[in-house]
């Protein structure tokens, strides 16, 4: 019952958000109200039972925090507290669904990105601060802070509690797509900490894509997002062994990848292909359903994958696509030919930060034969992430080449 519990709440809070943003204005008021009463929630509702209407109850009780708070400023307040709260108790929330203008709000252009991913895990997803924290290994202060800094900018600068016009949606959408994906990365591929994977955040993420979906069905990239994470997603449960040690693609036990995952996400792009203009989710989502229906390692389509990475990288040019590009070439063309793709990152300032490039020319340099500069290649990886299981799996391989 109590998952059942956290998946209303849920799927609640953004809703309810919006109903109290639209009444009252104030987002960053409302927004703590509301997550007064979704922990009020939490604690009530196990013991006395789930409200005929959940959403009505909610909104009920973020009304009363909202106008408590307001009260303490201003005798005024207190007039307005007793009819809004009347209307509150007796008429039922709108049947407008508000979430799609919350989440547009949270991604505005103008918060930085962990403000964004903060604040959209907080206001769109019901997640608690501390639960915020906890998911990016930060004290929960610091992450208090981070939501505390996003909402004032949201109310120092007036941003509207609207969808964006017209001309700006693709772009604000982008941002939006943007953020879930970073969220969905950071839970399949944590950057730091002793767990390569964190659950809760691709769970999060993909529940987001599918509310997105459901409410902006004709977004092909939308679409696409969707059908990339429940792909790549299918593959979690092969991705480590027992004791927590990463296992490689092209060794992991295909069965254990999720068929149903496997089966949504092929059939999304089915619908979405050819009837949407292309982009890069959807490119990237078509790369990851090649993989997951290849029976075999050995039976992997890699000419298709590398056509694909051909076109994302005029679709979306970057220093992480030519890095996978590098990879499908190897494959394809053999790992000298990958090398001298990856070679022309050696001077990208985006890499200088990351361990990829380096782990990815150890892998190259060992299917080339060239074991010393392997070797060195991933022990330098290794030093250079912060990701435990990376660090071990890294140094794992160069040992094995000594």
């Amino acid at each position: 019952m109590q998952d059942r519990i956290e998946d209303l709440l849920r799927e609640l809070a953004p809703q309810v958000l919006g109903n109290l943003v639209r009444r009252h204005g104030q987002f960053d008021a409302c927004e703590d109200a509301v997550q007064e009463a979704l922990l009020a929630a939490a604690r009530q509702w196990p013991e006395e039972g789930v409200p005929d209407n959940p959403s009505s109850w909610l909104l009920t009780v973020a009304t009363r925090r909202l106008f408590d708070e307001w009260r303490s400023e201003s005798a005024r307040r207190k007039r307005e507290e007793t009819a809004a709260l009347a209307m509150a108790v007796q008429g039922e929330p709108s049947n407008h669904d508000d979430t799609l203008a919350v989440l547009f709000l949270c991604c505005h252009p103008s918060l930085s990105a962990p403000s964004q991913l903060a604040l959209t895990l907080r206001a769109v997803g019901g997640l608690t601060t501390a639960e915020i924290a906890k998911a990016f290994l930060v004290p929960e202060t610091t992450m208090a802070q981070r939501i505390s800094r996003a909402k004032e900018r949201i109310r120092d600068t007036g941003m509207r509690f609207e969808l964006p016009p017209e001309p700006e949606r693709a772009d604000r959408l982008r941002v939006v797509l943007q953020v879930l994906y970073l969220i969905f990365n950071e839970g399949y591929t944590a950057s730091f900490g002793a767990a390569l994977n964190r659950a809760d955040l691709t769970t999060e993420a993909i529940r987001l894509a599918r509310m997105l979906h459901t409410l902006m069905p004709e977004e092909g990239e939308v679409a696409g997002l969707l059908a990339l994470m429940v792909l790549t997603d299918a593959r979690r449960a092969a991705r480590t062994e027992e004791d927590g040690s990463i296992v490689p693609l092209d060794e992991q036990r295909r069965a254990l990848w999720n068929t149903s995952q496997i089966d949504e996400g092929v059939a999304l792009l089915t619908r979405t292909l050819g009837k949407a203009p292309i982009g890069p989710y959807q490119l990237q989502a078509a790369i990851a359903a090649v993989h997951d229906e290849a029976p075999s390692a050995k039976e992997t389509d890699w000419p298709q994958i590398l056509a694909l990475y051909e076109v994302l990288e005029q679709v979306l040019p970057g220093p992480v696509v030519t890095l996978n590009r590098a990879v499908a070439v190897a494959m394809v063309h053999g790992p000298r030919a990958g090398l001298a793709v990856l070679g022309t990152l050696d001077t990208d300032e985006r890499m200088a930060h990351t361990h990829r490039l380096e782990a990815v020319r150890g892998h190259l340099l060992e299917l080339a034969g060239d074991l010393a500069g392997a070797r060195a290649s991933y022990q330098r990886a290794a030093r250079m992430t912060a990701s435990l299981p990376e660090q071990r799996y890294l140094a794992l391989r160069a040992a094995r080449l000594s």
